[in-house]
Parts: structure tokens; sequence; C-alpha cells
């Protein structure tokens, strides 16, 4: 599969784009590991996020960074180390992740029939 730039994409809303941008399986649970941390390395990130792959995880990283969401920083240090935190445009993405989090937990226990867990990042982010 081709990769599109998001600018050539037909995003026909607000919502799609935002959704294009930070939705997905990966791209916000990346968003809420981090927002858990003043900076996480590589390995901390794929430690919290569990069963994710670490080619899903390098292209996850790759489209947040691209997209303004996170920072990559890399020191010259031998053994190489690279550090990725939230930038201003990422953080403000945590409270409608928050209000994301607090609907499903009301809407899940009608719809499934059962209450969603309680889930480690969400209960960090910030109301």
């Amino acid at each position: 599969m081709k990769y599109t730039p998001k600018l050539e994409k037909e995003i026909m809303c607000p919502i799609e784009y935002g959704l294009d941008i930070f939705g997905g399986k990966w791209k916000s649970r990346i968003l809420c590991v981090l927002s858990s941390a003043e900076v996480m390395r590589y390995n901390e990130i794929r430690k919290e996020l569990g069963n994710i792959t670490d080619a899903v995880l390098a292209a996850m990283l790759k489209e947040l960074i691209a997209d303004d969401l996170i920072n990559r920083t890399q020191y010259n240090e031998i053994p190489p180390k690279v550090e990725y935190s939230l930038t201003q445009k990422g953080k403000s993405v945590l409270p409608i992740l928050q209000s994301i989090c607090q609907w499903s937990r009301t809407h899940a226990a009608v719809s499934l029939d059962k209450k969603l867990p309680p889930c480690k990042t969400c209960s960090q982010l910030p109301s």
C-alpha cells in the first residue's frame, strides 16, 4: 500500500481529521502512555502497551512525530539514547481522550451489558 500524505487525502470534516491524527488502535494509547511521564524511552512505551510489535510502534511513533503530537529527542551517546515526550499539540488532545474514556465507561455498560475495567492510563489523564 502506497503511503499518501494526509494533506492529499480527502478529509471531509473536522472530526474525520481528528480521528485521522489521533484515532486508531495505537495512537491514542501511545498518547495516554506518554501522558503518564515527562519523557519515555522506546522500550518503556513498548512495555506499557504490551502486545504491540516493533514495526507497528515505530510506524505509529513516526506518524505522531510527523503530526507534531510527540517529540523525539536523540542524544549523541553510546549506546544511543532516544526519548519521546508530548508536544503542546499532543497535550491538547488529552482532554478529548479523557472525554472519550468517560463516554465509553458510561455507554459500554449499556451496550456490552458489562462495565469496562478501569484503565491505568485513562485515570492518569487530566480531567
